[in-house]
């Protein structure tokens, strides 16, 4: 199974194929049959961890943001926000500076992790190895599936 992607670099042409696997030094793990199963499987769960970071930062952000905030800005949608709840809801979180700095390198630690997975993962998938590819997708579809429904309002 081959499906080809024609690229071109300069003057001449290269061409590039997703393939089932053979033995490749790239990605494989160990030997080929099981190495391979193995592989599928360690980019499967950094696919399933990475959406698990996307819910964790979307849940330091819920946390840090004060209630005054968050039910103006769900209510912005729908009718003009209120000013004094909002300015309330920003006193509120500068009024402890040392627990938002602490709460937003949360943030950052968690944003590089994601990236880095992220990164990862595309250098997996452009391999171009076919199994690789599906357990990429499979990762993504699980994680989100079992990540998602843990983000829930407050």
């Amino acid at each position: 199974m081959q499906s080809v992607v024609t690229q071109r670099f300069g003057n001449g042409c290269v061409q590039i194929y997703f393939y089932t696997p053979h033995p490749s030094p790239t990605i494989n793990l160990f030997f080929y049959p099981t190495g391979m199963v193995l592989s599928v499987l360690v980019i499967m769960l950094l696919a399933v961890l990475y959406e698990f970071i996307k819910v964790g930062k979307a849940k330091v952000l819920q946390y840090t943001m004060p209630p005054s905030i968050a039910s103006s800005i769900s209510q912005e949608t729908l009718r003009e926000p209120e000013r004094a709840s909002i300015n309330t809801g920003l006193e509120q979180l500068s009024s402890s500076p040392k627990n938002w700095f602490s709460w937003h390198v949360v943030q950052t630690l968690l944003h590089v992790v994601q990236v880095v997975l992220g990164y990862l993962v595309m250098l997996a998938v452009m391999s171009y190895n076919t199994w690789i590819f599906l357990g990429v997708i499979a990762g993504s579809a699980i994680g989100y599936y079992i990540a998602y429904p843990l983000l829930s309002p407050r």
